[in-house]
């Protein structure tokens, strides 16, 4: 079982590079990787006091796999982002592999996405709610080797998040 200590840090390299597709006869492999990704997630709530997904790389599985646990645990297998709406908003994003740190990024207001579920059907997800849609494109950047650090809106958009206080 992967740990918090197992989360790969803004510098890593592998943090930069493009996944691999999860082929079919890996599909066995797929609920240790789950397992994985929702137990450092629950260690980052427990610690940051956020998290709603992460990908697979953030652990050094090089796949492209993303969980999210927003009102329920999602499993998103090989994901492709089909459409995305012209409409962009700005936010201050976060990420697991540099917690204390937010950036100002523009992202999608809508969009469509391809992938198959655990059970390797296929699904398509038009998703409209923006803090699920900004959410789906981060993680699917980490799949391809890029951190909301790139998508910076400018020299200025880089804060310190607050002390959680418990």
């Amino acid at each position: 079982m992967k740990h918090l200590a197992d989360l790969l840090l803004l510098g890593d390299p592998r943090l930069y590079q493009s996944c691999e597709p999860v082929l079919e006869s890996e599909l066995p492999l797929v609920p240790d990787w789950v397992a994985d990704l929702h137990n450092v997630m629950e260690e980052i709530r427990a610690m940051y006091q956020f998290g709603r997904g992460i990908a697979a790389p953030q652990l050094g599985i090089m796949k492209r796999l993303i969980y999210l646990n927003v009102d329920r645990p999602q499993v998103i297998i090989n994901p492709e982002l089909t459409a995305v709406s012209d409409e962009q908003d700005e936010l201050w994003d976060d990420c697991m592999s540099f917690p204390n740190l937010l950036v100002r990024v523009r992202r999608h207001r809508s969009l469509t996405l391809r992938f198959r579920d655990e059970l390797w059907r296929p699904q398509t997800w038009d998703v409209t709610d923006w803090g699920l849609s900004e959410l789906i494109q981060h993680e699917y950047d980490h799949l391809n080797g890029v951190l909301c650090t790139m998508r910076a809106v400018d020299a200025q958009s880089f804060r310190w998040r607050p002390t959680p206080t418990h």
